[in-house]
């Protein structure tokens, strides 16, 4: 092959597109001519630059370079649009199969990904995970980075090599030594890093709202005054939460993998992620170029806590309704567009006065009733309608005048109760409460006629909508389901209605 006038050689790698890794075929054709070194394919300035690095990591190898020859390389399919420097080991490689330097039938079954260094030398990528898992399901064999191989091991099935240069490789496709799978990382224990239930001294209603919340997979938000203790409850929940199933951690994972944040260690665990309100609807939906995943994807099947959350600016507020509901973010910019799932529990805070002092009630607060009409109108009706349950966490002077003591841990058996309901929920209707369909909810929630009577008068006295109507049976299905009770009755409801303390000062201020 090496003798002839052209000669072609097909490598595979793959792209990044969300956490998509779509397969890029790299084909390197030697021709007659004029020499040169030519990328096509919509490579991006990264990837062009790939020429120089491939070129002198080649030589500085050891291997010869084709010499008085035009080289053309094609990243397929070509309308695909490729990013940064992971091609530059699957280059090299093609290069070294159209010169006869590495047989044709030793790359069929590969994948290779990497960046090369001037001296040969492998590093690592962002992304490697959805690459090597896309490839195992191809049943073909990654060659990754040695930097790469903690990232990868998070699959328990594995079929990827680490290499820290070419020449590793080199001698991995033309020796009989082989370099060995990476070993799959052993399941990890559970992280109990975020405090016990039990160290929020009362607030017994917040507390419960936490049990709830963790059970069902509802929307929280905690109104109160400053210091007393929002902050640290949004914590405690994810202390409530199960570690996430293999599917669903391998898709976190993957996320994390293309942000560049992945870690191996505790990679099903469940995070807290809490943006500083002057964040942008860039920073929590994504963006940039290529799209990034933002503070809601980076949150999928964990939490993202807002505090302050009046101080957010609206329309970053705004760009949380789409996602809330369909559980997916679609950033489109010119040329292309790309999806990264976004199925986050929301738990945010607000002290619904500007002035900083509010006991529940308008004598206590320093502002007028105009002013916190004001503030609170920066809340859009739309997303207060996707939260489930508004929760009052008031100052406790009684509390304070206790002498704190050692507590009980709760957390443990709580977390018990949040695993035995929602296997519950998983085996009547297949997903958790919140995730209930509005035509499943007739199936799952029904009611007698004086209990729907009596909270149909509810909705109306509160002004709420059909969205807030839906929200309420399904947090009062996860109280029932709490109680071990197969049907919603009117003390359920009665505690769902409990749970909407924003829209009864919003009531309040609307009757002055």
């Amino acid at each position: 092959m090496a003798g002839k006038a052209v000669s072609i050689a097909r490598v595979f790698t793959r792209a990044t597109q969300g956490i998509d890794a779509p397969l890029v075929t790299v084909e390197v054709c030697l021709a007659g001519g004029l020499p040169g070194f030519a990328v096509v394919g919509l490579p991006q300035a990264g990837v062009r630059e790939a020429r120089d690095r491939v070129r002198s990591a080649i030589l500085a190898s050891g291997y010869s370079f084709p010499k008085a020859t035009k080289i053309t390389v094609n990243l397929a399919p070509a309308d695909l649009p490729k990013y940064g420097a992971r091609y530059d080991l699957a280059i090299a490689i093609g290069i070294l199969v159209a010169d006869g330097q590495i047989s044709e039938r030793s790359v069929a079954g590969r994948e290779f990904y990497g960046e090369l260094t001037l001296n040969g030398d492998l590093r690592e990528v962002m992304g490697i995970l959805p690459a090597v898992l896309s490839c195992r399901d191809e049943g073909r064999e990654a060659v990754i980075p040695l930097d790469n191989a903690e990232e990868a091991a998070v699959l328990s099935v594995q079929q990827c090599v680490a290499a820290i240069s070419l020449r590793d490789v080199f001698e991995h496709l033309t020796s009989p030594s082989k370099l060995p799978y990476i070993q799959a990382q052993p399941k990890q224990e559970p992280n109990l890093s975020c405090g016990d239930v039990a160290d929020v001294i009362g607030q017994e209603q917040a507390k419960r709202a936490l049990l709830l919340a963790a059970t069902g997979g509802h929307h929280l938000l905690f109104v109160g005054p400053p210091g007393t203790g929002k902050t640290m409850l949004a914590q405690r929940l994810l202390g409530l939460l199960p570690q996430l199933d293999e599917r669903d951690g391998l898709a976190v994972a993957a996320i994390r993998s293309v942000s560049g944040t992945l870690r191996s260690t505790h990679w099903q665990q469940r995070v807290l992620r809490a943006p500083h309100h002057s964040c942008s609807a860039a920073a929590l939906v994504g963006g940039g170029s290529p799209p990034q995943p933002g503070e809601i994807s980076l949150a999928h099947r964990s939490l993202l806590f807002l505090d302050e959350l009046p101080e957010f600016a609206r329309h970053v507020l705004d760009s949380l309704r789409e996602p809330l509901e369909s559980g997916v973010v679609t950033i489109s910019r010119a040329g292309h567009q790309v999806t990264y799932p976004a199925q986050f529990q929301l738990v945010c805070a607000l002290n619904p006065s500007p002035c900083g002092h509010f006991d529940g009630n308008l004598a206590s607060a320093r502002a007028t009733p105009d002013q916190i009409t004001k503030y609170l109108g920066k809340l859009s009706g739309p997303l207060l309608d996707r939260i489930d349950m508004q929760v009052e966490v008031p100052r406790q002077p009684d509390v304070l005048r206790q002498q704190h003591q050692q507590q009980e841990p709760l957390t443990p058996t709580w977390r018990g109760w949040v695993d035995e309901a929602r296997a519950t929920q998983l085996e009547r209707q297949g997903c958790l409460n919140s995730e209930l369909k509005p035509s499943q909810l007739a199936e799952f929630c029904q009611l007698e006629d004086a209990d729907h009577s009596f909270l149909v008068a509810a909705i109306e006295q509160f002004k709420l909508s059909h969205r807030a109507y839906h929200r309420l049976l399904r947090l009062a299905r996860t109280i029932a389901d709490l109680a071990e009770v197969d049907t919603i009755s009117r003390q359920h409801l009665a505690e769902a209605l409990s749970f909407r303390a924003l829209d009864r000062l919003l009531h309040q201020l609307n009757t002055l």
